[in-house]
Formats: structure tokens, sequence, C-alpha cells
């Protein structure tokens, strides 16, 4: 208390004015400016939703399962108000059939699934996963059913269809039922193979919505309420929502285009055609490293396709023919049947019902004729250099012809044999022959022995 008197006498007048204003500012105008902040705050910056699209567009295998599981994985850890997926497919695997379904399930966000454009499909396969999703839509022009299970690479007997077929139902019957569609409807597309239009799924509660195109199904769904597969119920809110679409990664779209089967297809021949060039003619490389890495792709893509052995039959005779064409003369009856028989052989290699789900008759010819002809001029070319005589070394005096330089006279060398030198390939030679043979006589030779060549006359009046 006295040490506040003391600096109180200290200030002079004014500077005890400025210290009450202070001292006022601090305790009366600084609260209401406080107030003043509370009563008016600033405002929320609300998030704005985010939709993940996903594409599936051909055969669902076990690849289109990988991309589209990575892809709800990326939704689920950016937190995204709804997952779309677009669909167009001909069908596909069960098992990567049934790991989709199960992830959509899973999700932790609403998932809808989307079959456009106008004019395509969501069949066998397809039809399953969109009626599994808590919205299914499809746009004008599409379908979709046709879900009747077919066992690829291979026929059913009658009682093993129907095991088939009513395992297949039931699943989509479970399915159907705990997203309040049409249950009895839904299996007709597997047991009758029946398919639906649009407007005729709508109409049998197949599916939830018929929109022109994505803008017109995310407006729809705004402020719709979606009953999830566990029956929790949530409310959808897009105003605004910004739309990403996830892609695959180098690996799936490489995996994806080797799984075709008309790629599989050419990545083998190709691959066996540049084993055969490196084989053929060792040390240049290029080919034989070429051909391993096509044969070892085509040979994973068919490792998981459906393979007609009957089809990799007739590919292998086709090379047979080809073989024997190039060392036999047949007037091409030999060419144009292994020709037939490859075209023939890639149009049963891949053993499915679905749609491009086989090699296709063009690539089967763009691919058999070159091959054919490529194979024919290589294996003569061969053939005609192993059968052709030997130019060079000593094999390849064998059967030259030469002159007679020093007599062969059995009385010039000890041994008794015939002796003397011939001139043969611009050469002077030592030359034996089981006969006396004059100078300037022609011979040929016979054989060669070191230095030394065994010779005959070639006109045996000519002998000495």
């Amino acid at each position: 208390m006295w040490l506040y008197v003391v600096v109180l006498m200290n200030f002079s007048h004014l500077q005890l004015h400025l210290l009450r204003t202070a001292l006022l500012t601090t305790c009366v105008v600084l609260p209401r400016l406080t107030w003043a902040q509370e009563a008016n705050p600033s405002p929320v910056t609300v998030p704005v939703p985010r939709v993940v699209e996903i594409l599936i567009d051909g055969v669902i295998h076990s690849v289109s399962a990988e991309f589209v599981q990575a892809g709800m994985e990326l939704a689920e850890e950016r937190n995204a108000a709804l997952i779309l997926i677009q669909i167009s497919t001909p069908g596909g695997l069960d098992t990567s059939m049934r790991q989709i379904i199960e992830r959509i399930i899973a999700s932790r966000i609403p998932v809808a699934v989307y079959v456009a454009p106008a004019g395509k499909r969501a069949a066998s396969a397809g039809y399953y996963i969109l009626l599994s999703a808590d919205i299914a839509a499809m746009t004008p022009g599409t379908n979709t059913g046709a879900a009747h299970p077919v066992l690829l690479g291979g026929q059913m007997d009658e009682t093993m269809k129907e095991k088939v077929g009513n395992d297949a139902a039931s699943y989509l019957r479970s399915i159907a039922g705990k997203r309040n569609r049409n249950p009895k409807l839904a299996e007709t597309g597997v047991i009758d193979s029946k398919s639906f239009t649009e407007q005729e799924a709508l109409d049998g509660k197949l599916i939830d919505l018929i929109v022109a195109n994505r803008d017109e199904l995310l407006a729809k769904l705004d402020g719709r309420q979606v009953t999830r597969f566990d029956g929790t119920q949530v409310t959808l809110e897009l105003s605004g929502a910004i739309v990403e679409r996830y892609d695959p990664s180098f690996r799936q779209v490489f995996l994806s285009r080797i799984l075709d089967p008309n790629i599989a297809f050419l990545l083998l021949i190709l691959g066996v055609l540049g084993l055969y060039v490196e084989f053929s003619n060792p040390g240049v490389i290029l080919p034989g490293v070429a051909g391993g890495i096509s044969l070892i792709l085509g040979l994973f893509a068919l490792s998981l396709l459906p393979v007609n052995w009957a089809g990799a039959a007739l590919i292998f005779l086709a090379m047979a023919l080809f073989i024997l064409e190039a060392k036999f003369t047949s007037g091409g009856v030999l060419g144009a049947g292994g020709v037939l028989a490859m075209i023939l052989g890639a149009l049963m290699l891949i053993d499915t019902r679905l749609p491009g789900g086989s090699v296709t008759l063009p690539v089967a010819i763009a691919v058999a004729l070159p091959f054919g002809g490529i194979t024919i001029f290589l294996l003569r070319l061969v053939v005609r250099a192993r059968q052709g005589k030997i130019a060079t070394g000593e094999t390849g005096m064998v059967g030259e012809i030469g002159r007679v330089e020093v007599a062969l006279a059995a009385e010039s060398t000890l041994a008794g044999a015939p002796k003397g030198k011939v001139f043969v390939h611009g050469e002077l030679w030592d030359a034996v022959s089981g006969e006396n043979i004059s100078v300037g006589t022609t011979v040929r030779v016979k054989s060669v022995n070191g230095l030394t060549l065994e010779v005959e006359p070639t006109d045996p009046q000519r002998r000495s």
C-alpha cells in the first residue's frame, strides 16, 4: 500500500490522467469488444461433400475386383459422402463378383451402382453387383439380368446346373431382400436368365432410379434417406459435391490388357516366334529376350482364363505342319492346313460363353497368316543352310576339282602309294591316290588328311 502511494506521488497530473484512461479501456472497453465478437461469430466453413467414382467397363475378373476394392478404400480414407460405381459389363468370374459385393456390403460409405452410358448393360455378374448396392440406378437404353451361371472351360450336367443355379438364386434373393428389392423377380434373372430394361427393372422394384446422367443422379440423391445393409439409415448430403474419379494404376491397366484373350493369344504366338528366331540364330539376343517375356506373359494370362486344350492342340498341330511344309514340297497343302489349324485353335482356345471373352476371328486370321508365312520362310532358310555344301575349312575341300601338277606315281614314295601334287582352290597341295595319275589330269578331292589330299581322276580313262 505504501509503495502504491509513493508511486502516485511521483506521477504528474498528466501522467495520472493517462493512467486512468488506460485502466478504463482495460476494464470497460475490452469486455464489450469480446462480447461483440461472441454475439457475431465468424461464419463456419462447411466442408464440400466428395463423391468417388469408380468405372467398371468390360469383363469382371480378379484385376477388376482389386481395382474396385482399392477405389473404395480410397473413398473411405477421404471420408467421401458417396461411392459411385458406373458399370458396363457382360459378366465375369463368380469369385471376383463376390469379392466386389462383399466389399460393397462392408463399406462404411453408401454405394450407388449406375448402369451407363446408354446402350450398355449390367449382365450376369453385373446384375448381382447392381442389386447389391445401396442405390441402384440405370440410364435410359440400358438393360440388366441374364445372370444364370455357366461353367467356364467345361460343361455341366443337369444336376450340377440345378445345384449351381439354386445356389446363385438364393445368394441373389438374400441380397435383394436386405436391399428392400423384389427377391422373387430378381431370381428370375438367374433361374430363367431373364433380362430387364431399365423401365422393367424400375417397375419391378429391382432398381431405385432411372436418370439420364451422373449429374441428375447426384441431384436426385441429395437429401435422400438410404437404408444400409445392416438396417441403419443415412441421409445423403450431396449439394455441390465434387466428383473424383478413381483411376486404375499402371499395373492394373497392364494386367487388364493382357487378360484380354486376343492379347493373350498374340503374346503367346509372338513368344514362340521370338524364341525360334533366337534358337535359329544364337547370339541375336533381342528376339530371345522379347520372345521369352511375351511367352511368360501369355502363359500367365492363359492361367487366369478358361483354356480349351483342344484349341491348344490345334495350335501345336499348326506349328508341326509349318515345319513339315518347310522340309517337304507339298504345293502349299501343309502350310494351308497349318494356317487353318491355327485359326480354328485360336477360336477354340478360350472356352467361355461371355461376349468378348474369346479370341475374335479377325485377330485369329491376322495372327495365323503372317505367323505361318514367317515360320515357313525361316525354316526353309535353315533347312537349305544345313543341306547345302560346306564351303570353308577342310570339309569344304571335299568334292572340289583340281589339276595334277606333279604326277602321282607309286615309285615316288617309300610307302608305295602314288603321291604327287595337285592344284586346288588356287593352292598347291600334296596329294595321294590309289592309282598312278599323270600330269594335267583333272582330279576330284575325296578326303582331307591334314595337309594332304586324297584324290581320284574325274575321267577314269585318263590314267598314266
